[in-house]
């Protein structure tokens, strides 16, 4: 738990702009008198930066070398207590950019969250690089931290928004929808959604199904690269991002939620911590989620391909979790683990 001994405290955090998390996290920080400054942990958030970025780092060197001249040094001349890196697939600063805040800020405690798989980040900085400008280290990724000691494993977290919903909107109201997914559509995500969403057809007849795609080029790529993209049509898809706060709107009027990580993820998923938070019925793909302790049969199915109407989870209700099971997951115990273990 977050305790008064953080109050006055100043944190520099760098973290993704998905989804706009890092602004829950700053909230709930400013709430016990952190303050927080925000460095975007990309020069450009555009799609065509953040697929060269993905593919080698070296493609966007020159404006990542400038963001970080212009928009990071700046910052650090405040003395700060911590240093937060949210890491990613996306991170564009090197290994050597980092050893620079460090330098500069040699007396706060540094702190590395990896929220990506070590094998999915890109050349040329694989992200073991980083890890001696770190004083903790936490992976999302049970399997990661199994394989090396250096990681601590830290699921992500629900925000007080999803806690909202389980208090207004216990499951057994009367519902929109019997089952809902919003996600990007990743080839295998894409194809284990519809086939989700088909196998359930008969008994969730009223589905909102919502597949992200950033762009009908990235679309054209996905089509002649991917088999799971054979028989899609251009209109399968939406091309404006689902308004983030329209999303809890959606978790309350449904049900239901649907889930599968992109190929290659074994992590939990932040749908995955936003059920749990929203007392919400979850379908995923991920078996591993039967790993964890709040995994309850009633509350979460893993679909490998067809549906069992006898489960306990089509014939049961929600099956509440012990308080203080329910209560790890929050936004408020997650920043705790890291700020103060």
């Amino acid at each position: 738990m977050l305790t008064n001994k953080l109050e006055g405290k100043q944190l520099l955090l760098i973290a993704p702009l998905f989804f706009g998390y890092y602004k829950e996290i700053i909230s709930e920080a400013n709430k016990i008198g952190i303050t927080v400054d925000y460095i975007c942990d990309a020069p450009s958030n555009s799609n065509i930066s953040k697929a060269l970025g993905r593919i080698n780092k070296n493609l966007i060197k020159v404006h990542t070398v400038w963001y970080f001249q212009n928009k990071v040094l700046p910052l650090l001349n405040n003395q700060y207590d911590y240093v937060f890196l949210i890491a990613c697939m996306n991170l564009a600063f090197s290994p050597d950019m980092i050893g620079e805040i460090r330098e500069s800020i040699p007396h706060a405690k540094f702190i590395l969250y990896q929220w990506d798989a070590e094998k999915n980040f890109p050349s040329p900085n694989k992200i073991h690089k980083y890890h001696k400008y770190f004083d903790k280290i936490y992976t999302f990724d049970r399997f990661d931290s199994r394989k090396r000691s250096i990681y601590k494993h830290l699921p992500l977290f629900y925000t007080t928004t999803y806690e909202a919903i389980a208090d207004v909107d216990p499951c057994g109201n009367e519902t929109e929808y019997d089952c809902a997914y919003i996600g990007t559509a990743h080839p295998q995500k894409y194809k284990d959604i519809n086939a989700m969403s088909l196998a359930l057809s008969s008994i969730m007849p009223k589905q909102y199904i919502y597949h992200y795609m950033p762009s009908k080029l990235k679309y054209l790529y996905h089509k002649v690269t991917a088999e799971e993209y054979k028989s899609a049509k251009l209109s399968d898809f939406k091309y404006e991002k689902f308004p983030a706060e329209q999303m809890a709107r959606l978790y309350q009027k449904s049900d239901c939620i649907l889930d599968a990580p992109q190929a290659g993820q074994t992590g939990l998923t932040m749908r995955t911590l936003e059920c749990l938070g929203a007392k919400k019925k979850l379908i995923t793909t991920n078996s591993d989620v039967k790993n964890y302790d709040f995994y309850r049969e009633e509350n979460i199915y893993i679909f490998d391909g067809s549906i069992d109407e006898t489960n306990p989870f089509f014939t049961e209700p929600y099956r509440d979790l012990e308080a203080d099971i329910y209560k790890k997951y929050s936004l408020r115990n997650w920043l705790g683990e890291l700020l103060e273990a």
